[in-house]
């Protein structure tokens, strides 16, 4: 506890005392969530923010961020990969990592739509909002989409984001429940769904994108935006295929932080 007690301060100097530069670090830190965990965040900051995004990588989603920054797992990631792009837009940048309890295989895996994921998740908001007083909004890519969608459905308006980023989507899914089978009424704050025309992973077909966008029909801000450019290369539901839009991630990025900027 004393070692977190020491990252929160640190933060909290970090974010509110010292004069925030272009070059800043990125620096590393630890919140306490539910009783006995912790959540691990790479924290990036430009000099005057506008908003904050919290960053949620797909697959296994386990980043090992280490004390220096380093990820063991997940550096090709679409969002991870882009992280400075969105910080160059002006936003207060943090990477999520699975909580300390889930840092050994399977990671977030069958955890992503559970009550202690989105516990952990509400710990972070709230932190993220005391320490910047920023509107919070959750982006997350691929399996990244189950959690978000899969958190915001669970908290309160006041618990929870101010809006959703969803890219490359979960739209099918055998084993757990894809985003548009989430309880996407409940909702009432703005999302976006970017989404690659081309992405050829089974589980993100641009062919199920209208049931997607049907589901948040009544939602007073949303937005499809949709991209055929890029490169892809590999295996079509990894980061460097049009799933992950390789090649086309300042584009992307730069039209989500327009979109978002502009609510």
């Amino acid at each position: 506890m004393a070692t977190t007690i020491k990252f929160v301060l640190g933060a909290i100097f970090w974010l509110c005392i010292l004069p925030v530069r272009a070059d800043v670090e990125p620096r590393v830190i630890d919140i306490p969530t539910r009783p006995g965990i912790t959540q691990r965040l790479l924290v990036l900051a430009p000099p005057s923010p506008k908003a904050a995004v919290i960053l949620f990588a797909g697959g296994h989603g386990g980043l090992q961020i280490a004390a220096d920054g380093s990820l063991g797992w997940g550096k090709g990631n679409f969002l991870i990969r882009s992280r400075q792009l969105f910080v160059d837009q002006g936003l207060l940048t943090v990477v999520i990592d699975a909580p300390s309890d889930r840092q050994s295989s399977p990671f977030l895996a069958g955890y992503r739509q559970g009550p202690e994921h989105a516990a952990d998740v509400q710990a972070v908001i709230a932190w993220v909002r005391q320490q910047s007083g920023l509107p919070v909004w959750l982006v997350g890519t691929s399996r990244g989409t189950q959690s978000i969608a899969a958190v915001a459905t669970r908290l309160s308006k006041a618990d929870g984001p101010d809006g959703l980023v969803l890219t490359a989507t979960i739209l099918t899914d055998p084993k757990a429940p894809p985003v548009t089978a989430m309880a996407l009424e409940r909702l009432s704050i703005p999302v976006l769904v970017a989404h690659h025309e081309l992405d050829a992973c089974s589980h993100c077909a641009f062919g199920e994108i209208p049931r997607l966008m049907q589901k948040l029909d009544g939602l007073p801000h949303k937005k499809l935006l949709s991209f055929r450019d890029g490169v892809s290369r590999g295996d079509p539901c990894e980061a460097m295929a049009y799933h992950g839009f390789n090649g086309i991630e300042r584009e992307v990025v730069g039209q989500i932080a327009y979109w978002l900027l502009s609510r």
